[in-house]
């Protein structure tokens, strides 16, 4: 009897030694779990509405006729009357490229075609500036009557004023530190009242992502005017 006594004693030990150790690696293992649970993630927006300081503008242009050197002649003509359009209304000679004109022989185009056309050759011409005097550009786009005052029509298309012109912002990186402090503060406020619905404290960042940079156009009436975007993404502890 006493030997199955003993026996049992130490099987009761082996046990108990058993449910200590394992309840503690049980209780470890749930506060490592509120350990890492103990934080919160808050998004931060920021936005900012810019001037765009550059703009392109190419201004193109069609010829159309049945011979090729009088065709040439009028190119060169109507392209000069563009250049001179632009100096004289501010535009620098180094915000200014020409482009060699494309030339289309329509009616090889409708060789399996029963369709006649009336002009064989077509001329695409594109004077383009790029500059970063965006004022200036708006100011002549206005003035294009001027152009078609001497036979000259600036093709356009129904987008950026019907112009073509394109806007841009290039001077992220100046007001991308304070953007991102803004994101980051707006982020810290929506976590803190978390924090306190919660009744806990916000502790410091854990990580922090700035997030990706977005510059678009304000409406389409005005694409010189632009609005840059950010969301940051933010990971706060947060204490008892």
């Amino acid at each position: 009897m006493k030997s199955i006594s003993f026996q049992f004693m130490g099987e009761a030990i082996v046990l108990a030694l058993g449910l200590f150790l394992g309840g503690r690696a049980i209780k470890q293992g749930i506060v490592q779990f509120k350990e890492m649970d103990r934080v919160v993630t808050a998004k931060g927006l920021s936005e900012k509405e810019v001037l765009a300081d550059k703009a392109t503008w190419p201004l193109k242009f069609k010829e159309l006729g049945n011979d090729p050197a009088e065709l040439y002649d009028r190119i060169e003509t109507n392209t000069q009357a563009v250049v001179a359009f632009l100096k004289k209304g501010g535009v620098k000679d180094e915000e200014i490229s020409v482009a060699p004109p494309t030339l289309v022989d329509q009616q090889a185009n409708m060789s399996y075609s029963s369709e006649t056309v009336r002009y064989r050759y077509k001329a695409n011409c594109v004077v383009t500036v790029v500059t970063k005097n965006v004022e200036l550009v708006r100011s002549l786009v206005g003035r294009q009557t001027e152009l078609m005052r001497q036979g000259i029509t600036i093709v356009g298309n129904e987008y950026d004023e019907g112009t073509g012109v394109t806007y841009e912002f290039t001077g992220l990186n100046t007001i991308k530190p304070e953007m991102i402090s803004e994101a980051i503060k707006n982020a810290r406020t929506t976590a803190t009242r978390f924090a306190e619905d919660t009744n806990s404290k916000l502790g410091k960042i854990r990580t922090a992502d700035q997030g990706q940079f977005s510059i678009e156009s304000r409406d389409q009436n005005t694409p010189w005017i632009k609005n840059v975007r950010v969301v940051s993404t933010v990971v706060f502890y947060l204490d008892d």
